[in-house]
């Protein structure tokens, strides 16, 4: 079984995982300097398409917990207490169920 998490990407058995997690890290950590880098390694190594197909993957993770909040999943403390005034400005606290 390949492993999903832990430090050992090479392991996992995903091919060019080592590159792949690059470009997952550059952009959770919002380094626009280390995405351009790791988006032109996917290119040069993989191809414009992977590099396009690495990314809606990304894109698509990133939007599954805003279709979860959006749905009545609760927000976590840490979120709830970051949107306090955006949620009263937006009235969103009118559709709370809770």
């Amino acid at each position: 079984m390949c492993g999903v998490m832990g430090d050992n990407v090479t392991a996992s058995g995903l091919p060019h995982g080592e590159l792949m997690n690059e470009f997952v890290e550059a952009i959770c950590a919002r380094d626009t300097a280390r995405t351009a880098k790791a988006r032109q390694a996917i290119v040069d190594i993989l191809g414009e398409s992977a590099m396009v197909d690495a990314a809606a993957v990304i894109a698509a993770f990133n939007a599954y917990p805003r279709m979860a909040d959006a749905t009545g999943i609760p927000l976590e403390d840490a979120k709830e207490a970051a949107t306090v005034e955006m949620r009263q400005e937006l009235g969103l606290n009118a559709l709370d169920n809770g």
